[in-house]
């Protein structure tokens, strides 16, 4: 009833809209709905209902014409909006659960996690900075080596980025959230410049950041090592990853059949590895099935960000649509054991109001 109802909004409001985002997001979602009421059913109703909020704001936000405009006129705006909002959660953020991070912010009853509202601010401004100064970008003025770079000023917002995420990497001893930041950042740098040395040279920095953090915080390097080799510590802090690795391997091809698997062992299944229970209780198929799912919202994003009018819809569009596919990426990576885990969810399918 909530998809029927956005659908007929959609219809009526954006005719010409695309006709495939909406069933893709909502069959996820839908996916979603099943596996937590399946994981953890006495918070289910409560995904229910982010769902129906979710969906209002959306109608909502097609209501709203100048949105766009608004965006893109205050750049800046949603960057300091972004930066208040990590600096509240590090004077005021607390840890739910069993977490040992603070990285929520609690308004009256309300809980959220500044990352989620973080990351697509940081798509509004860099869209709004790089519609501004993509020519310059584009046409370089200095050389070093092999690399054309721009002027100085014009790298500062990639080293703030990096920063940034190396920032992220040491306060939420977290891998994944950094590369989905430093990730967002490149493909649209990449998308307004055309310029793969700019690429090459993100990731040459992002990767010898990793290597100097890990070195000096010993926090960081603990959660490398638990990823290397969880068996060694697979009654403690390596528990969540072998039980995950179990999952999978349970699964098998075609699965154990949904409620007939035991992926409830895994801590936090409903929100870090609700991809490792699909493999368990539907089995590689599933689990391709999922992957599948994504790689069409990402093919019809880009595709939507290929036809924009103007180049801030394009690098909004691209942008929104990288958050989703490399966010993607990164927890089912994570789940299977190709990169350290990270704190990130499964879009629409993982627990969580986000």
């Amino acid at each position: 009833a909530i998809l029927l109802g956005l659908h007929t909004v959609l219809t009526f409001r954006s005719p010409d809209s695309d006709q495939l985002l909406l069933p893709l997001a909502g069959t996820l979602t839908g996916l979603g709905l099943v596996m937590v009421y399946r994981l953890a059913p006495a918070v289910s109703n409560n995904q229910l209902v982010w769902f129906a909020l979710s969906a209002a704001t959306m109608a909502a936000a097609l209501l709203v014409r100048p949105l766009l405009d608004w965006l893109r006129r205050y750049p800046y705006t949603w960057a300091f909006l972004g930066i208040g909002l990590v600096g509240l959660t590090l004077l005021f953020g607390h840890a739910p659960g069993s977490s040992v991070e603070r990285l929520w912010l609690r308004v009256g009853p309300l809980q959220f996690q500044s990352s989620e509202v973080l990351k697509v601010l940081l798509v509004v401004f860099l869209a709004g900075y790089l519609d501004r100064d993509w020519e310059l970008l584009a046409h370089a003025h200095y050389a070093l080596g092999p690399l054309r770079l721009p002027p100085l000023p014009y790298l500062a917002p990639l080293l703030a980025v990096w920063g940034f995420s190396m920032l992220l990497l040491v306060w939420q001893r977290d891998l994944g959230m950094a590369l989905l930041f430093f990730g967002i950042f490149l493909v649209m740098l990449y998308i307004a410049s055309s310029r793969g040395s700019y690429v090459v040279m993100g990731l040459a920095l992002f990767v010898a950041g990793v290597l100097v953090v890990t070195t000096l915080f010993g926090h960081v390097r603990e959660r490398f090592d638990v990823w290397l080799n969880p068996w060694a510590t697979s009654q403690q802090e390596g528990f969540q990853i072998v039980q995950g690795l179990l999952a999978f391997a349970a699964g098998g091809v075609f699965g154990q059949g949904l409620n007939y698997g035991a992926p409830t062992y895994i801590p936090a299944v409903h929100t870090d590895y609700v991809f490792a229970a699909i493999g368990e209780e539907m089995g590689l198929m599933g689990d391709l099935a999922v992957v599948a799912l994504y790689v069409l919202l990402v093919y019809r994003g880009y595709f939507l960000a290929i036809r924009a009018r103007d180049t801030f819809g394009r690098l909004l569009a691209a942008g929104l649509t990288t958050v989703l596919g490399l966010q993607a990426l990164i927890i089912m990576a994570g789940n299977l054991k190709l990169i350290p885990l990270t704190g990130v969810s499964l879009p629409f399918v993982s627990y969580g109001g986000s």
